[in-house]
């Protein structure tokens, strides 16, 4: 049996190859199946399909994703999923999902971010969402068994092999030790230790990367995350949410506080149709300047656009200002901020199956690491789900099949069981909730947008503080469940993902794609390269293969004009 650790996109997608290839699958998720995170992305998929097209290729889809990467993305890596994205799509297809089409039958294709053609596919501007539905559908045409509401606290690991894991019922405390031959970790990433996030409350906490890294595994480039520009600031529960880029791609205006339309300073040409690091760090400095809104943000106003282009190409925007703000867009701006979006770094994965340094254990989807360098392309996140699911599912497969037997370890067994007891019977002073408040702030403070030597090293410090608080904290499950645990395990999450962001960017001293040093403002050749963290080794460098030369040729610089560029 292959027990597969999140469901969503990445998780179900494999889970499906499995299912497929006549193996024994369980898929665990601690949130509704149908509620996974891969249901917020909004903006398409991309593929060459070359439907609008005809000149477009998987290799240059591969340079433009090489070259948007700053050069940190693995080359093996970006082949595989831009060669496998057709089928990807394909298998989509299999399933039922509508795509949008052209009047003809063809998929149809839009440009997104800095791609040289049209290849992102899309339906609506649901993507995401319709993606989720279709992989949940077909999930349950194979009667793949979903456990929902259930936190998975720790990997079992014997004489450096996975076998299987432990965790609780959310709802009910009762446990469960799952045996497995091997397990798939698709559990997401690490963007909630941050104060303004588009993710959700209790998802992307870091539990992916706790999970591998206890269980023996390392972290690739977990400094690399990118900041979404538009994230709104209120209401505190909802801080980060994003206000789609379609906002400025149909003619938003950015405004600081002064009046000033501020994006001429950073980028003239392309002003608000910037690539999303260059807007991100514009709002920050006119921010960090004392241009800034009262409430510490910038304006995105798309009150001069006509009502019915509102209504009709920003509908969720307006929708969803309405319901947070009463804020009516088509007569007031967005009080805007850079809010942490995406964990590009992860835990370290070979490119050819995406396994780990723990035999059994593999990682895909934003847990994991290798494609999107310093800078994601729009539209490659989803892509990257349905490839390495696929190809991740069949290596689990095979690696299950191959197993006469499967040791395991009674005293990994009891490590697990003793960890939950003693947290359930701590009685301390310290609130998890405010730790967790503590991590972000600091995390905000010093490992935004912009870093320095001095503002990490305070972080670092800050964070020591906060990890020996969290010796001494309280954990109450109530009639309501067992949240508190829940968050009690997301605060270890948290502490080593920041720590372990902390002392990597500490060690990138240079400037590249979303890794902005302000002691730092160039780019090192000596540090085009992967930096790999454990709790043992702290932060190594890794080289990074060279890049075909098919592919390198092909590494032009591409025409924005009238493009928005994510």
């Amino acid at each position: 049996m292959v027990l597969v650790i999140g469901t969503g996109g990445a998780g179900l997608r494999a889970a499906i190859e499995l299912a497929e290839a006549g193996i024994d699958v369980l898929a665990v998720g601690k949130r509704p199946k149908e509620d996974a995170h891969t249901a917020l992305a909004a903006g398409g998929i991309n593929a060459a399909l070359a439907t609008m097209d005809p000149e477009d290729s998987w290799q240059q889809h591969a340079a433009d994703t090489l070259k948007e990467s700053y050069l940190l993305a693995d080359p093996r890596t970006v082949e595989i999923v831009t060669r496998g994205a057709a089928r990807g799509i394909d298998d989509l297809e299999r399933y039922g999902m509508a795509f949008a089409r052209e009047e003809d039958g063809r998929i149809s294709q839009r440009f997104f971010g800095a791609h040289k053609f049209r290849r992102t596919a899309f339906a609506g501007d649901y993507t995401g969402l319709e993606i989720q539905r279709t992989l949940v559908r077909r999930a349950g045409q194979l009667g793949i068994p979903v456990l929902e509401g259930v936190y998975i606290t720790r990997l079992l690991v014997h004489e450096g092999a996975v076998f299987g894991a432990y965790g609780f019922d959310l709802a009910s405390g009762k446990r469960y030790l799952i045996h497995a031959d091997a397990v798939i970790l698709a559990a997401g990433g690490h963007t909630r230790i941050w104060r303004r996030t588009s993710s959700r409350r209790d998802e992307n906490t870091g539990d992916s990367f706790r999970l591998a890294v206890e269980a023996g595994a390392r972290l690739r480039d977990a400094e690399l995350v990118q900041f979404h520009p538009s994230g709104i600031i209120e209401p505190e529960n909802a801080a980060g949410t994003l206000v789609s880029e379609a906002a400025r791609g149909e003619g938003g205006i950015l405004r600081n506080a002064l009046g000033e339309r501020f994006m001429a300073r950073y980028d003239p040409e392309r002003m608000e149709l910037s690539t999303r690091d260059r807007v991100a760090l514009a709002s920050y400095t006119e921010i960090k300047e004392g241009r800034g809104t009262p409430k510490g943000g910038v304006w995105l106003d798309v009150s001069h656009l006509p009502r019915q282009t509102i209504m009709t190409r920003l509908p969720r925007v307006y929708q969803t200002l309405l319901d947070l703000q009463m804020l009516d867009v088509t007569r007031d701006p967005i009080e805007i901020a850079p809010t942490a979006h995406y964990s590009m770094g992860g835990v370290w994965v070979r490119p050819d199956d995406h396994s780990t340094d723990v035999r059994g254990l593999y990682a895909i989807g934003e847990a994991s690491s290798g494609l999107h360098g310093a800078n994601r392309l729009g539209g490659n996140s989803l892509i990257e789900l349905l490839v390495y699911g696929r190809i991740t599912g069949q290596a689990a497969a095979a690696y299950s099949r191959s197993l006469s037997a499967q040791p395991r370890s009674a005293a990994a067994e009891a490590t697990a069981r003793a960890e939950v007891d003693e947290l359930l019977a701590a009685d301390g002073r310290e609130n998890v909730r405010a730790l967790q408040r503590a991590i972000r702030n600091t995390m905000t403070e010093h490992a935004g947008v912009v870093r320095d030597e001095e503002g990490l090293r305070a972080g670092l410090a800050e964070l020591a503080v906060i990890e020996k608080r969290m010796e001494d904290v309280g954990v109450h499950p109530d009639i309501a469940g067992h949240q508190d645990l829940a968050h009690a395990f997301d605060l270890r999450s948290a502490a080593l993902a920041a720590r372990a962001t902390l002392e990597s960017a500490l060690e990138r001293r240079e400037t590249r794609g979303c890794h902005n040093r302000s002691d730092f403002p160039d780019a090192d050749p000596a540090l085009q390269v992967n930096l790999v963290w454990s709790p043992e080794t702290g932060v190594t460098r890794e080289s990074i293969p060279s890049v075909p030369g098919e592919i390198s040729v092909l590494m032009d610089d591409i025409s924005t004009e009238g493009k928005l560029v994510e």
